[in-house]
């Protein structure tokens, strides 16, 4: 059962993880075009810059879950060169464990900032105004993905300990 959610959940990040892609090239197009019309046509904008940091949040937390099963980030080599294999497996599900722990808090969170920024209809100050329960529901579930990564390689960290 553990290799199938383990399967799935790998899946959906890699699928999420492509699409992050795509949401910064979006990005980055928008950001261009801003700066075009902004220089050469003299027109007003207001949207481009907001709307770009709402998808950049979007990518950044779509794609946590990614790129923690693929061990991406940050991290320090020299530890796993000094240390046996055995305690670096230990090593490695201590800090799944807390980084779960800590990831679960801020998705917890996450989803009650959704909650209430959905239930209030909250937008936000500028004069653009788009529903802010957008961007919270992708930290929120981005979130979510990520505290399962962890919970799945905290599992395997321990069968195999």
């Amino acid at each position: 059962m553990l290799t199938q959610i383990a399967g799935a959940l790998r899946r959906f990040n890699r699928l999420a993880a492509y699409l992050s892609g795509g949401v910064i090239i979006a990005a980055s197009a928008i950001l261009v075009w801003q700066v075009a019309v902004r220089y050469w046509l003299k027109w007003p904008t207001d949207w481009e810059i907001e709307l770009c940091v709402m998808l950049l949040i979007i990518s950044t937390f779509m794609s946590a879950a990614h790129t923690q099963a693929e061990r991406g980030h940050v991290a320090i080599d020299m530890l796993d060169t000094m240390l046996s294999p055995r305690v670096n497996r230990w090593r490695l599900l201590l800090a799944d464990t807390l980084t779960f722990a800590f990831c679960a808090f801020v998705a917890w969170n996450a989803w009650e900032f959704f909650h209430e920024a959905w239930a209030d209809g909250k937008t936000s100050p500028s004069l653009w105004g788009p529903k802010l329960w957008i961007p919270y529901f992708f930290v929120a579930f981005g979130m979510t993905t990520l505290t399962l990564e962890l919970a799945l390689q905290a599992a395997r960290h321990k069968e195999a300990a």
